[in-house]
C-alpha cells in the first residue's frame, strides 16, 4: 500500500486532516486554471490514491474566493491551436484520464465550490461524488463558448444523469453559467453553504464520511459508478455480490457487536 502523506506535489497544494486529503489549485490570481503538468500531476496523484492506505475521502476546496476557471488559455489553449491531431488526442485522453482516476480512485471525493467552477473546473465538480458550493458559486460547461463540443471529459454521459437531459443540452449547447440556487434545485449541488463555512461543512461532512466503513465506502462509489451500464438484473446480481463481501470485514462484525453492547460503533476500515 502508499503513503500519501507526505506528497509533495508542484503544481497543486496537498494537505491531509488526519485521513482526509485536501486538494487545493494554487493559482488565485488567475481563478486557479489548470496547466498541462497539473492535469497530469493530478490524474496521476488520484491513480495512486488506490493503493493509499492513509486516506479515506478526499475534499477539492477553492483558492482566493474561486474554484477552477478551466484550462489556462495562454498555457493550454493557445498551444492546442497550434497541434496535430495526434497530439490533440494525446490531451483529451489525458484529461478523460483525470475523470477517470477520480472514478476509479475509491475514495469518496467532495467539491466544495466557491466562484468559478468553469470549463474543466466544472467537470472535477461534476466528478465528484457530493458536491457543496456557495450562493455564489457560478457553474458553467463552457466548452461551446470556445467553439468546441459540450461533449468533453464525460459531461455527456455525466451531467444529464446528474440534472436530466434537458438541463444538461441546455448548460452543454449554451455554455451559459448555472447559478448556485439553480444547481442545488436542480440536484447538481447537494446544498449550498455561505463562504466562511464552506471549507468547514465540507471537512465535517469528510470526516463523517471517514470514520464510517471505509472499505465498504469503496465498494459503494465502485457501484455507484459501475452500475450506470448494468441492466437491472445484472445490477442486483452485482450488489448482491458486492454487499457479501462487505458482510467479511470486520466492521460488518464490529457493528453488529456495538449494536448488541448498545454502543456505538467504531470502524477500522477493514
Amino acid at each position: 500500500m502508499t503513503k500519501m502523506a507526505g506528497l509533495a506535489p508542484q503544481h497543486f497544494n496537498w494537505r491531509m486532516d488526519g485521513n482526509v486529503a485536501i486538494v487545493q489549485l494554487d493559482r488565485p490570481e488567475r481563478k486557479n486554471p489548470l496547466t498541462f503538468e497539473s492535469y497530469a500531476e493530478l490524474r496521476d496523484t488520484f491513480r495512486d490514491l488506490v493503493y493509499a492506505d492513509d486516506v479515506d475521502v478526499v475534499v477539492f476546496v477553492p483558492n482566493g474566493g474561486n474554484f477552477c476557471s478551466g484550462g489556462d488559455v495562454h498555457d493550454i489553449i493557445g498551444p492546442l491551436v497550434d497541434m496535430d491531431m495526434k497530439g490533440l488526442l494525446a490531451f483529451t485522453r489525458m484529461t478523460g484520464d483525470f475523470v477517470k482516476a477520480m472514478l476509479n480512485c475509491g475514495k469518496p471525493i467532495i467539491s466544495a465550490v466557491d466562484g468559478v467552477a468553469v470549463g474543466a473546473g466544472a467537470i472535477i465538480t461534476m466528478a465528484s461524488d457530493i458536491r457543496l458550493a456557495t450562493p455564489e458559486a457560478k457553474t458553467a460547461f463552457l466548452f461551446t463558448r470556445v467553439g468546441l463540443a459540450g461533449c468533453d471529459m464525460g459531461a455527456c454521459a455525466m451531467l444529464p444523469r446528474i440534472i436530466g437531459q434537458g438541463r444538461a443540452g441546455e448548460l452543454l449547447y449554451t455554455g451559459r453559467s448555472m447559478s448556485a440556487e439553480e444547481g442545488e434545485r436542480w440536484g447538481f449541488y447537494n446544498r449550498l453553504v455561505a463562504a466562511d463555512a464552506l471549507e468547514a461543512e465540507a471537512m465535517k461532512l469528510a470526516h463523517q464520511i471517514g470514520s464510517g466503513p471505509t472499505f465498504a465506502h469503496g465498494i459503494t462509489k465502485t457501484q455507484l459508478n459501475q452500475e450506470w451500464s448494468m441492466g437491472l438484473d445484472q445490477a442486483i446480481e452485482a450488489e448482491a455480490q458486492a454487499q457479501a463481501i462487505c458482510m467479511q470485514t470486520q466492521d460488518f462484525a464490529r457493528a453488529y457487536h456495538a449494536f448488541v453492547g448498545k454502543q456505538r460503533p467504531v470502524f477500522e476500515g477493514n
